[in-house]
């Protein structure tokens, strides 16, 4: 398993967003140095899901990048990624992992600060706080949660946490300031014509960010 390195820019494939294709948007990711990305996938069959997977994965591998399944634990263990995401309408936390062991990385959402502290209590790997502000790429998500939870989770959680819902250019450093040491932008990036240079953009300012921080 590649180690589970959460700082920076959480990436995230979505096909209806998406300008060239996942595959090639994967590629374009990892080009401006992504180093995790999730396999989000609502609409195809489980074989067309597998053979995309196994094509992300393969890509992610090579370029030592953690790999992981939304929601989908067979498929991710059809395809051996590094672990897989579940939300509160997926799979139970215990259930995935019996499935999948101790050695694959289970992330979770919450939507507070005390759902967070009960999957770290659980043993999940990562913690996703969703959604922030208002988004529109994920429906049925429920009302934004806002800045505070990432102040308290900074000063509560152990276990490492991303953002996600609604972050823009314009708000990414009150997201930043806010303790954050990873974020999640889906449309922000996929309405630009170039997924390289926008990803590589966006994590030049979360690294200025940390470095304006010692």
């Amino acid at each position: 398993m590649t180690a589970l390195d959460l700082r920076g820019l959480y990436f995230i494939t979505d096909r209806n967003l998406s300008r060239k294709g996942i595959v090639e948007d994967v590629k374009s990711a990892i080009r401006g140095g992504v180093k995790i990305v999730q396999y989000r996938e609502k609409e195809k069959c489980t074989r067309k899901m597998i053979e995309e997977a196994k094509e992300i994965g393969k890509i992610c591998s090579a370029n030592n990048v953690v790999f992981i399944v939304d929601d989908r634990v067979d498929v991710a263990l059809a395809v051996g990624a590094d672990g897989v995401h579940i939300g509160e309408h997926d799979i139970d936390f215990e259930t995935a992992r019996k499935i999948l062991g101790n050695e694959k990385i289970i992330g979770v959402s919450v939507r507070s600060l005390e759902d967070a502290k009960k999957f770290e209590k659980l043993g999940a790997d990562y913690i996703s706080f969703s959604p922030i502000f208002e988004t529109t790429t994920k429906k049925d998500i429920g009302n934004p949660i806002g800045l505070d939870v990432i102040k308290q989770a900074k000063k509560e959680l152990r276990t490492t946490f991303t953002v996600i819902g609604g972050i823009t250019q314009e708000n990414l450093e009150d997201v930043l300031n806010a303790g954050a040491d990873s974020v999640c932008m889906i449309s922000a990036i996929f309405k630009k014509d170039d997924v390289e240079s926008e990803v590589r953009r966006i994590r030049g300012i979360i690294k200025r960010h940390k470095e304006s921080q010692h």
